[in-house]
C-alpha cells in the first residue's frame, strides 16, 4: 500500500515530466492537498491547481534562501532536472541547498541512464555534477536515472513519413526507451513507498524501457504502420549534426542530439535490467504504441 502521509513537492510542474509526475502521484492515491507543485510561472499550472494541488512560485535561478520558503512543510522533493542545458548544475545546486535548509527528508532526482559511465558526452556532465552535489549535501536522496523518452522521436516519426527517410547516427545501437508517463510513474512509486527513506535513500535506479530497438527497426515500424516507404539513412556524428542544423535546429541542440545518437551507437541508451517496470509494476510503453499515437495526430 502506498504511504500517502507525507507532503511531496515536484519541480517543473508546467513541464511534461513534472506535470505527469503530479498526475501519477494523484493516481496512486496521494491527496492533492499534500502535493506542492513548483513552477516558475504558477499561472501555467492552473489545471493542477483546479485539482487541489498547491502551486508555489519556484525559479531555479533564485538563490537557495529564496527557494527554501517555497519548500516549507515539504517532506519529499522530486527534483525534475531543469530543461536549460548548460545552466543545470548551478540551478540544481540552488534547489539542493534550499531543500537542505528547509529540512526536506528525501530528494528524488531525475538523472540520466548510466550517467557516470555513459558513452554520451554532452548530457552527462551536469547530471554527474548534480549527483555529486546531492551526495555532498548529506540530504537523503535517490537517483532516478532516466533513459530516453519515446516522445523524443515524435517529430522524427512525422518527418520520416513525409520525407520517406529517418536519419540518425546510432548505427546498430539498441535504444531502450520508455514513455515520459512510465518514468513519472516510477518516481511516484518511489516517493509513495512504505518507509520511502529507508527503502530508497542511497539507491541508484537505472531506468529504461523493457523493449529495445535500433533506428533501422524504428524506421521499419513507422513504415509498417503508415503504409509509406521509410528508409533508415545512417550518418556519422558530424553529418547528422549538419543535417539537423540544415533543417533549422540551433547548433547546441543539434550537437546534443548528434552526440546522443553517437552515444547510442556505443550502447549509451541501452539497459536491459527492467528496473523501470519493476518499480511501476507494469510493462513500459512500447515504441510501437508511440508510433501509432504520433501517426494519429
Amino acid at each position: 500500500m502506498p504511504n500517502t502521509t507525507h507532503t511531496i513537492a515536484v519541480t517543473g510542474v508546467t513541464g511534461n515530466l513534472g506535470a505527469l509526475a503530479v498526475e501519477k502521484l494523484l493516481a496512486r492515491g496521494q491527496p492533492a492537498s499534500q502535493i506542492v507543485g513548483l513552477a516558475r510561472t504558477p499561472s501555467k499550472a492552473a489545471a493542477l491547481q483546479a485539482k487541489g494541488v498547491t502551486i508555489r512560485t519556484f525559479d531555479f535561478e533564485q538563490p537557495a534562501t529564496t527557494l527554501a520558503s517555497a519548500l516549507a512543510g515539504v517532506d519529499f522533493l522530486l527534483l525534475v532536472s531543469s530543461s536549460e542545458v548548460g545552466k543545470r548544475a548551478a540551478q540544481h545546486q540552488h534547489v539542493i541547498d534550499a531543500a537542505k535548509s528547509a529540512g526536506v527528508k528525501l530528494i528524488a532526482y531525475t538523472s540520466l541512464l548510466h550517467t557516470d559511465t555513459s558513452a554520451l558526452t554532452v548530457l552527462p556532465a551536469e547530471h554527474n555534477a548534480t549527483e555529486a552535489a546531492l551526495k555532498a549535501s548529506g540530504v537523503p536522496h535517490v537517483l532516478l536515472r532516466n533513459g530516453w523518452y519515446n516522445e523524443n522521436y515524435e517529430s522524427s516519426i512525422g518527418g520520416a513519413v513525409a520525407q520517406g527517410k529517418l536519419m540518425g547516427a546510432s548505427a546498430e545501437g539498441k535504444i531502450a526507451s520508455a514513455s515520459r508517463a512510465d518514468y513519472a510513474d516510477a518516481a511516484a512509486a518511489v516517493l509513495l513507498a512504505d518507509d520511502a527513506v529507508a527503502q530508497h535513500a542511497g539507491k541508484t535506479y537505472e531506468l529504461a524501457g523493457d523493449e529495445a530497438y535500433t533506428l533501422a527497426e524504428l524506421a521499419g515500424e513507422v513504415q509498417k504502420q503508415s503504409g509509406k516507404t521509410v528508409e533508415y539513412v545512417p550518418l556519422d556524428r558530424d553529418a547528422y549534426k549538419a543535417a539537423l542544423e540544415s533543417i533549422g535546429l540551433p547548433e547546441p541542440i543539434a550537437e546534443m542530439l548528434a552526440d546522443s545518437d553517437n552515444g547510442a551507437a556505443q550502447g549509451g541508451l541501452f539497459d536491459n535490467s527492467k528496473t523501470l517496470s519493476a518499480l511501476t509494476g507494469k510493462p513500459t510503453t512500447p515504441i510501437a504504441e508511440t508510433v501509432a499515437a504520433t501517426l494519429k495526430q
